[in-house]
């Protein structure tokens, strides 16, 4: 997992069917491609071989994480998300 200043951005995991990336504000990116997770303001993206890495849009989606961001570091203390960036 990647943070920014202790809240989490990025975060990946390995699965039987290949790597899920997980962007943890990309419910609210800008780029199209990414599928909803859970009731928050993740999404996510299967990749499921290098062949098929969709580099433009991961590039892009990396660059929306830095600068589109939720409070995810004080969700469990707040029992709701904040705005950490101006989006």
């Amino acid at each position: 997992m990647w943070f920014l200043n202790g809240n989490p951005i990025v975060g990946y995991s390995l699965k039987k069917s290949g790597i899920e990336v997980l962007f943890w504000s990309g419910q609210s990116f800008a780029r199209p491609g990414l599928r909803a997770i859970g009731s928050y303001s993740a999404a996510a993206v299967s990749i499921p071989s290098l062949v098929d890495l969709p580099v433009e849009d991961l590039s892009e989606w990396l660059s929306e994480s830095i600068a589109i961001q939720w409070d995810y570091a004080n969700l469990p203390s707040r029992k709701r998300l904040d705005r950490l960036t101006e989006f």
